[in-house]
């Protein structure tokens, strides 16, 4: 049994009975809403790409039901960045090159074929688009638990990070544990972009 103090317990068995219940929502939209959602989210993501105007983006591949949909790099240009896992589950990072360039890599994920930049070379993003299953209005991102963005949040420093999501997964509070990290904002397919207010205070 894993030794966790009990108030991390009790964070890990409510993040557990969440992941399940929001991956359980993910899985009962219909391809046709799915594809909606995605559209959506691509059109907001391309508006905030527009008013930034980021020297470089990191982002990833969407898969299955996650929001954005699977042809979310090709909407980003050819300043984006995308990640490879490295086997002690933190990223390593490749510049997209387009569609033909993806590969299978563990755990499904599609990754980009190419020279390793390194994981630092995110540092060099202003702008980062993450996944998440849900984020609250403090922006506390909850992922999958495999703790990888919450190692790229940590080093991205000034980098705005919006995470994609469907609705319903913006909530007022999630579990969190110390390492858990923030994003600067979300975006919905009903709401476009959220911004989180003052969570750097």
């Amino acid at each position: 049994m894993p030794d966790f103090a009990s108030g991390a317990e009790k964070s890990s068995s409510r993040k557990f009975a969440l992941r399940n219940r929001l991956l359980a929502a993910r899985k009962s939209l219909s391809p046709e809403d799915r594809a909606k959602a995605a559209a959506a989210v691509q059109a907001a993501l391309k508006d905030l790409v527009r008013a930034q105007s980021p020297t470089m983006i990191a982002g990833y591949v969407p898969l299955g039901t996650e929001p954005g949909g699977a042809d979310l790099p090709a909407i980003l240009g050819d300043r984006l960045i995308l990640p490879v896992l490295r086997p002690d589950n933190d990223l390593d990072w490749v510049r997209y090159e387009g569609p033909d360039t993806l590969r299978p890599g563990p755990h499904g994920l599609l990754e980009p074929i190419g020279p390793r930049l390194g994981a630092d070379a995110v540092t060099e993003a202003t702008l980062l688009i993450v996944p998440a299953l849900a984020v609250d209005t403090s922006g506390i991102r909850m992922g999958r638990g495999g703790g990888s963005y919450d190692r790229v949040l940590a080093r991205v420093g000034q980098a705005y990070a919006v995470a994609l999501l469907h609705d319903g997964e913006l909530l007022p509070t999630v579990p969190a544990e110390p390492h858990d990290r923030r994003v600067h904002a979300v975006i919905t397919p009903a709401e476009g972009l959220s911004v989180i207010a003052d969570w750097t205070k």
